[in-house]
């Protein structure tokens, strides 16, 4: 909670910021702050804390969760200054607007009660939906905006009514007391009734098909670093809130929820990858591609292991560290070109060599090349997933196949023209390059030691 509590602060003091017309000083206040909550995540909860628990609890998985969600969230920022430079009268909304997005996600880490899932819910969501609208002048940014919202409140009213039925049945809001419950009454309607309705509130949270219609919209409209935002943090704190609440306060009901489960699985993986190929914007087509890595991260459900959340958190850190690389490229172009199409992106090997390589990289990342990251997350997760559901696995396999075909036609925009469509003066900066060097490192290391992502965040 030490952790909650910096970021918060944190947030407030970036917002303040720019009251006192100190906006330009935000992106370096949440960095720092970031900084501080990162290293008092490595330590443990204080005792002070405790009689909260029943609220919130600062387990080693919270903790493991909250971890790459700063990492993450601290790439970001590092990016902010080139992304957020149309944005100067008001970057101190967005970047505090940011952090409290993540207090939301760091609140979903830790429930242990469905008032704090709701809450953390919500602290994640509202920030979101003012972020999409940030471009005032650009339609689709106000589409993306009103269209989130209003998908958001139609998910949050399953949420609510899917709590009530809980509640109703149970007499708690606790998550093991509801274990319990289900556990000794697993044929209980009004309980199961309750479950499903929260499964759909929450798969829409995670962008699953079909409750994912909002994510092309949405993704599309919002500024870039906002959707990097949102396919990278929003989806760390949404899946662990997922599994969290479905195996532990709902797994008394295992398979009445099980197969509805998997049935999501099948239509995401299907339509997600089918729809990629049809894009020819890349920044729409990496819409698509998160909705298909909700489907790949769904099988953490089956054939689950004492493995299973070290699994989950892997491949949840891979894919983000393939997002940021992918994204800040798309950021860089679009500020150039005005514009997302794969022909925007045609020649950038030849004048952003670097650029374009961590770019390439995360997308063969993505879909899941040997010796990245992404493959030994897909690797894990679908070895896991054969013992109880391989019928599911080939599903995947298929669905990885097809994406290939999409994620390559943005590298060969990118290596395979011999002219450079980018004519200015203008390079990458400094800070650009050494995240690129970082998530490249990463990427690579990961997909050769993966045992260093448990050395690194303290397992």
């Amino acid at each position: 909670m030490s952790v909650l509590i910096i970021v918060f602060l944190t947030a407030i003091v970036a917002l303040f910021s720019g009251v006192f017309e100190q906006g330009k000083f935000a992106r370096y206040i949440g960095i720092f702050g970031l900084i501080i909550a990162l290293y008092v995540s490595f330590m443990p909860g204080l005792a002070f804390f405790e009689k909260y628990r029943h609220m919130y609890d600062y387990t080693a998985n919270t903790a493991l969760f909250t971890k790459i969600s700063i990492v993450t969230t601290l790439l970001l920022f590092f990016l902010g200054g080139f992304a957020f430079s149309n944005h100067r009268s008001h970057q101190s909304e967005l970047y505090a607007l940011m952090l409290f997005a993540l207090c939301g996600g760091i609140t979903l880490f830790g429930f242990q009660n469905l008032v704090t899932l709701f809450l953390g819910v919500e602290i994640l969501s509202i920030p979101l939906y003012v972020m999409a609208g940030t471009n005032k002048t650009d339609l689709r940014s106000n589409e993306a905006s009103i269209k989130y919202f209003l998908m958001g409140a139609f998910a949050t009213g399953f949420l609510l009514f899917g709590i009530a039925f809980i509640y109703g049945s149970t007499g708690t809001f606790d998550l093991y007391k509801i274990h319990d419950f289900g556990t000794q009454n697993p044929k209980n309607v009004m309980f199961i009734l309750g479950v499903l309705l929260m499964l759909c509130a929450m798969a829409f949270k995670v962008a699953l098909a079909p409750f994912h219609m909002w994510s092309p919209d949405v993704y599309s409209g919002s500024p870039s670093l906002i959707t990097a935002f949102m396919a990278s943090v929003v989806k760390i704190s949404g899946f662990y809130a997922l599994f969290r609440l479905m195996t532990i306060g709902f797994a008394g009901v295992t398979h009445d929820w099980i197969n509805v489960f998997g049935v999501f699985l099948i239509i995401t993986l299907f339509l997600a990858n089918a729809m990629g190929l049809a894009q020819t914007n890349a920044k729409r087509m990496l819409a698509y591609s998160s909705v298909s890595h909700a489907g790949y991260i769904g099988l953490v459900f089956f054939g689950m292991t004492s493995l299973s959340t070290y699994n989950l958190a892997f491949y949840l850190f891979a894919y983000s560290l393939s997002t940021v690389g992918v994204f800040m490229c798309l950021i860089w172009v679009e500020k150039l070109k005005r514009e997302t199409s794969f022909g925007a992106f045609k020649g950038l090997a030849k004048s952003e060599p670097l650029l374009a390589t961590v770019a390439a990289i995360s997308l063969l990342s993505m879909a899941g090349v040997p010796l990245t990251a992404g493959f030994m997350g897909k690797f894990s997760l679908f070895s896991q997933a054969m013992n109880g559901a391989a019928f599911l696995v080939l599903v995947a396999v298929l669905g990885s196949a097809i994406s290939i075909a999409f994620y390559l036609r943005l590298i060969v925009a990118m290596f395979f023209f011999k002219e450079t469509t980018f004519k200015t003066s203008e390079k990458v900066t400094l800070t650009y390059n050494i995240v690129a060097v970082f998530i490249i490192a990463s990427i690579i290391m990961l997909g050769i030691f993966p045992d260093l992502f448990a050395k690194q965040f303290g397992l």
